[in-house]
């Protein structure tokens, strides 16, 4: 994992699943998340983006 996905993994986790995996399932699943929480948004980009 490059120093620039752990930034933005912690700034702006939806921004990072997108540009990992896309528009999709997984981009969906981490906005809800970020929007319920900021932190289940972050925690969730860190296991997708492994």
């Amino acid at each position: 994992m490059s120093l620039v996905t752990i930034i933005l993994n912690l700034v702006l986790p939806p921004l990072a699943v997108f540009l990992k995996h896309g528009l999709g399932k997984v981009f969906l699943i981490n906005l809800l998340l970020t929007i319920i929480g900021w932190v289940p948004g972050v925690i969730h980009a860190f296991i997708v983006n492994d």
